[in-house]
């Protein structure tokens, strides 16, 4: 079982991404099932997707960034209205950190710790 965080930086601004709805999906079959969601602070994180007790089982996932909310906010024109990244985690039970590096016309992911 693991534990997944997520954080937004926009990197044009070199501040973190804040307002931004995020919401996180399983894979069942051929279609998603909604896991969790919510809206990141002022350090463009959301420190409550999981409880603090809640781990998840091995499987795919897919974490949903609503990223046309966040440049509407800002005055400025997105390229992509959303993100989607989707991951696969072991059984292991290690910690999945999803951030998300942002751009108006790109971004960019990576496995953090």
């Amino acid at each position: 079982m693991s534990q997944i965080t997520t954080h937004i930086l926009d990197t044009t601004r070199g501040l973190p991404a804040q307002s931004v709805p995020i919401t996180l999906f399983s894979q069942k079959g051929k279609g998603w099932q909604e896991i969790n969601g919510g809206v990141t602070n002022k350090d463009g994180r959301l420190p409550d997707l999981l409880a603090d007790d809640e781990k998840l089982p091995a499987g795919i996932y897919r974490m949903n960034f609503e990223t046309k909310v966040y440049f509407e906010a800002n005055k400025e024109i997105g390229f992509y209205p959303y993100v989607d990244i989707v991951f696969e985690i072991d059984a292991s039970g290690s910690h999945y950190h999803i951030p998300l590096l942002l751009t108006a016309y790109g971004y960019s992911t990576y496995r953090g710790s």
